[in-house]
């Protein structure tokens, strides 16, 4: 392939999708053997949670025939935020320009990742979102589809961004948002850090883009979703939500000389 053939994403520098897993046997060797296939020019990270599965075994045995498949091994399943953290430093040591995440269940299909990679040219984080036109979601129950929705309305509302599905896990980061994003200061780490990490982009100035994907429901092995992950989700966003109202309304006082009043309204120390 010349040059002139190249993907234009491809100016941008090197790239790696970062993949948690725990307890994904079943489906690492197939996720990653497609995304080889649909990607050849990006690496791949493995971040495993100390699996009892062998899931990190098979991450091994991965990257020992595969110069571009790298391992992490943790040893505790500490949430998926924190996995991307630990896996998001290990890509900025590395020097990569381009970080991504995807799941290991093969929710996200790997044979659409081109048109997050074309998007990442004029943004600098690329979203594969469910909720946007020509997006959608395969083998879901209207429960599962109405919780989606609804949080990421809520999202919406809560935080005042103009992202559609801020929850989303099918990402591209370049490396300078990481960078400007202080990793170190994320709270979040388990499912809520998808939410965190999107609005710290935007509160930052940067460009959020969504893209339709079309998501499909695992067909083996155990979701790590649960109605107590979501529930710890929503408390957090109406957390930070409420947060934000505040400063908002601290701010619009103290512009209309009102500081006295700001300060009783918002529990300021003066």
């Amino acid at each position: 392939m010349t040059n002139e053939q190249l993907p234009p994403w491809t100016e941008i520098g090197r790239a790696v999708m970062v993949i948690p897993t725990y307890n994904e046997a079943d489906n690492l060797t197939w996720i990653v053997g497609r995304l080889r296939k649909a990607q050849p020019r990006l690496d791949v990270l493995v971040v495993d949670d100390g699996s009892p599965d062998g899931t990190g075994m098979i991450a091994s045995e991965l990257a020992d025939n595969d110069d571009q498949i790298h391992v992490l091994h943790r040893t505790e399943k500490a949430g998926l935020g924190a996995a991307y953290l630990h896996g998001f430093g290990w890509a900025l040591d590395q020097g990569y320009d381009v970080v991504g995440e995807m799941d290991a269940d093969g929710s996200h299909q790997p044979e659409e990742l081109h048109r997050l990679l074309d998007a990442l040219t004029s943004a600098d984080l690329v979203i594969g979102a469910r909720w946007i036109r020509g997006g959608s979601v395969v083998n879901w129950p209207l429960s599962r589809r109405l919780l989606s929705v609804g949080g990421n309305l809520y999202v919406r509302a809560l935080l005042g961004i103009g992202v559609h599905d801020a929850t989303a896990g099918y990402r591209l980061f370049r490396r300078t948002t990481l960078e400007k994003l202080q990793l170190n200061s994320v709270e979040s780490t388990g499912y809520v850090f998808q939410t965190e990490m999107v609005t710290r982009t935007l509160r930052a100035g940067l460009t959020v883009k969504e893209v339709p994907i079309q998501f499909i429901e695992r067909v083996r092995g155990e979701s790590k979703m649960s109605p107590g992950v979501a529930a710890e989700s929503m408390r957090r966003v109406t957390r930070w939500g409420l947060a934000e109202r505040r400063d908002q309304l601290r701010r619009l006082l103290h512009r209309i000389g009102l500081s006295r009043l700001a300060g009783r309204l918002v529990g300021e120390r003066r």
